[in-house]
């Protein structure tokens, strides 16, 4: 275990915003981390657990107790079922189980961050989420003091939500188990209408794996949403806000509030979210509202390739990131009566 005292956190994150923690404890093993959660948990210090740092909005002012860095490492693939440490970088993993023919998550390739963020957030993207394939997840229970296993179904899973996010205090993955599928070397169906008109298939149609996986990091690279280091449209948590979901009655309003503001001809974009709910399209809502791509003058500024993206253009400050995503609630509240929800979490500062 390795522990720094007043250390830096920017560069543990992708916005590469944030101030120091008083203390930053990197842990290589599950053991490591259990016992690092426990000093915390009985000294009273307040403790932020970072992975790949893709989700994470710290506050300038930095954080007033443990930050515990997770590094462990350990890839076990057992017939269809793919076992992760919490610290595995999550593109990698995706890379191996195209690699060994297991289809199940390679629409999600090229997602930033660590395996063990993603129950968390119920990451997902072109038509697949992590929970459609988790089947167990390994968590060290800060309430109980005890490793649990809790299942697929256990974790509670909703759209960018899980158990876990509902109730952050309490649990620290340590492993996430996937069940996959043997295809014979091709894709889950592809669900998302983006990519199949990039694989030049129809929705529902398979396809190789290889090809599936090359296609979205084509289409996520063209967003900016790729790390790289050169570009400063990847100095951002991707998606800053989550897809609204509407009741019914509340589709109505919005799309009422559409029309006229856009002309009696206007639809939103919409697409169904369960029995009696919608969800439409946040990066829509801030095109619409008049924040288009690139837009800012200051440090923090909307991608140059992504309405969707809040970036870091070099200098700023969590304070430039958070006086955009404000302005752009706002802007999108008043033009069409829905407030976005932000995505990434934030540590010592709100919208």
């Amino acid at each position: 275990m390795h522990v720094l005292h007043d250390a830096p956190l920017a560069p543990l994150t992708t916005f590469r915003l944030g101030g120091p923690a008083l203390r930053l404890v990197t842990a290589e093993t599950d053991a490591e981390v259990v016992d690092a959660v426990r000093e915390a948990d009985d000294s009273g210090t307040p403790l932020l657990v970072v992975g790949g740092g893709s989700n994470l909005v710290i506050g300038d002012k930095g954080f007033e107790g443990t930050a515990l860095r997770i590094a462990t490492r350990g890839v076990e693939l057992r017939g269809t079922t793919l076992e992760l440490a919490a610290g595995e970088v999550w593109s990698d993993a995706v890379a191996r189980s195209v690699e060994a023919g297991l289809a199940g998550i390679e629409c999600l390739a090229g997602i930033p961050g660590s395996a063990g963020a993603t129950p968390i957030q119920n990451v997902g993207a072109y038509g697949q989420e992590v929970s459609a394939a988790i089947s167990e997840v390994i968590a060290y229970d800060r309430r109980a003091g005890e490793t649990v296993t809790l299942t697929g179904e256990e974790c509670a899973f909703s759209y960018r939500h899980s158990r876990f996010k509902g109730d952050p205090e309490r649990y620290v993955v340590l492993r996430v188990r996937f069940e996959l599928e043997d295809a014979g070397g091709m894709s889950a169906p592809i669900k998302y209408a983006e990519t199949a008109r990039a694989l030049g298939v129809e929705p529902g149609d398979r396809v190789p794996l290889a090809e599936a996986r090359e296609t979205v990091l084509k289409l996520r690279a063209g967003k900016g949403m790729v790390l790289d280091a050169g570009d400063h449209d990847t100095w951002s948590a991707g998606s800053f806000f989550t897809n609204p979901i509407l009741t019914e009655e509340q589709f109505a309003a919005f799309q009422e509030r559409v029309r006229e503001r856009l002309g009696e001809d206007a639809e939103p974009p919409a697409y169904p979210a369960g029995e009696g709910r919608r969800k439409t399209s946040a990066a829509w809502l801030i095109d619409k509202a008049g924040y288009t791509k690139g837009y800012g003058t200051g440090p923090a500024r909307i991608s140059t390739k992504h309405t969707l993206a809040l970036t870091n253009r070099g200098e700023a400050t969590t304070e430039d990131l958070l006086t955009l995503a404000r302005e752009v609630v706002a802007g999108v509240r008043e033009a069409f009566g829905i407030t976005l929800v932000n995505e990434p979490v934030m540590v010592g500062v709100g919208l």
